[in-house]
């Protein structure tokens, strides 16, 4: 692996050569928040209000679900502090923005902000980064899962991306509550409940059809979208000592209208460079990444990186591969051997499942300052 540095080291590099406004929160993001929350709450209202024909409900659920994860994609901006700077109206537009996915923002700045960024692909500290073959020996359930056949357990990951962000948000919230502050802890079940609140007294007034395309149909759709983003971010990169954005994320490419849409989430390098300045400006910071370190950047397309994930394991073997542990297939990660367009193997001698240790699988806990 290349010499690694610090998301400071490169932060440090870039920051003369951008502009000044570039470090500035950019109010103008609610704009665009407000026309996704009034076409949101229009949606809602005609699938509960009006006798629709089931194929314009469906339409609709549709583009409630490219709302609700386009709101998500807001909130994470919000919540990163590049829209506005006060507290206060920080987390209550935040909150405002995350309700249809149900995530509170204190729990989202604790998980996402405070330990993802700070440990990013951390195997111990990182919440988000998936386990490496000595954490699966030490698993009962991951070595279940495991034993299943590659291509089954790849189809089902991938229908798995519908719900993933909902239930690993609920996991995070048991994972991270007793970090928090007694006096807090009434606060993140608060924003934990009041959203799901809100969509359970939805479905009380206007029954489960109607319930079905107003809101579950778009919080999957919502799950997929995300999802289908957050899983390229650092799943074909090394775990690594070093928090280096440059070895551990990756960047991909949509259509220019979709980045609009998506307030430019596919600049993933570029977040974890500078995750307190506005996405707006990560097209300019991805231009002196690729004028300086060029061979260290990695940037592929959407679909390549999606269909990449299909044919690659999850389980990291020795940092900087991939291992499949039924057959000892090893993969290597971007930055060490991967070739999205040819796709490689090497075979290594693996321990049988009924040898491995049935130790329960701990994960540690950064000891950091943050969100409490």
């Amino acid at each position: 692996m290349k010499e690694l540095h610090t998301f400071g080291w490169y932060a440090a590099k870039i920051s003369p050569y951008l502009p000044k406004k570039a470090f500035q929160p950019v109010k103008s993001r609610l704009f665009g928040g407000m026309v996704y929350l009034l076409l949101t709450i229009g949606g809602i209202l005609a699938v509960s209000l009006l006798n629709l024909h089931p194929i314009w409900n469906l339409l609709i659920s549709v583009m409630l679900g490219f709302n609700f994860a386009s709101l998500g994609f807001l909130g994470h901006e919000i919540l990163h502090g590049t829209v506005v700077r006060k507290p206060w109206l920080r987390d209550a537009l935040g909150a405002m923005a995350f309700w249809p996915l149900c995530t509170g923002p204190k729990l989202w700045r604790k998980w996402h902000n405070v330990t993802h960024h700070v440990h990013t692909q951390d195997e111990e500290m990182d919440p988000d980064a998936w386990p490496s073959l000595e954490r699966l020996t030490k698993s009962r359930l991951l070595r279940w899962v495991y034993k299943i056949p590659f291509p089954i357990r790849a189809f089902f990951a991938f229908s798995s991306l519908s719900v993933m962000f909902t239930l690993h948000s609920i996991r995070m919230l048991a994972y991270f509550f007793k970090d928090f502050r007694p006096k807090n802890r009434s606060v993140i079940l608060l924003q934990f409940c009041l959203p799901w609140a809100t969509w359970i007294g939805l479905l009380l007034i206007i029954g489960w059809e109607r319930w079905f395309f107003a809101f579950l149909l778009p919080l999957f759709i919502a799950n997929f979208i995300v999802m289908s983003y957050i899983s390229t971010n650092h799943r074909l990169n090394s775990l690594v000592p070093v928090n280096d954005p440059l070895a551990n994320s990756l960047s991909v490419t949509v259509p220019k209208w979709v980045d609009v849409l998506h307030f430019h989430f596919s600049y993933h390098t570029e977040h974890h460079l500078f995750p307190a300045m506005s996405s707006k400006y990560y097209p300019l910071v991805k231009e002196h990444i690729k004028r300086m370190w060029p061979e260290r950047y990695h940037e592929m397309p959407m679909g390549k990186a999606l269909a990449t994930l299909w044919k690659t394991p999850r389980v990291y073997y020795q940092q900087n591969e991939l291992i499949e542990p039924r057959q000892g297939h090893v993969y290597g990660v971007l930055g060490n051997g991967l070739d999205p367009d040819h796709i490689t193997y090497r075979n290594v001698e693996v321990v049988p499942f009924s040898s491995l240790e049935k130790k329960p699988m701990t994960m540690k806990k950064a000891a950091e300052k943050g969100e409490k």
